[in-house]
């Protein structure tokens, strides 16, 4: 995870999971319209996910 993601997950969180796939956007983004903060701890918890399924 680099500092670029991190920074661009706090700032606009469905662009920093762009690359994660799909359901990740999704999820991101209806938490970020429910709050920020959700959606900026959703985007971090899926950046550093080190098992990567795929």
């Amino acid at each position: 995870m680099s500092i670029f993601r991190v920074l661009l997950a706090i700032i606009f969180p469905p662009l920093a999971v762009l690359d994660q796939g799909c359901g990740s956007i999704v999820i991101v983004f209806i938490l970020t319209i429910c709050g920020w903060v959700p959606g900026t701890i959703a985007a971090l918890v899926i950046l550093n996910n080190t098992n990567k399924f795929g």
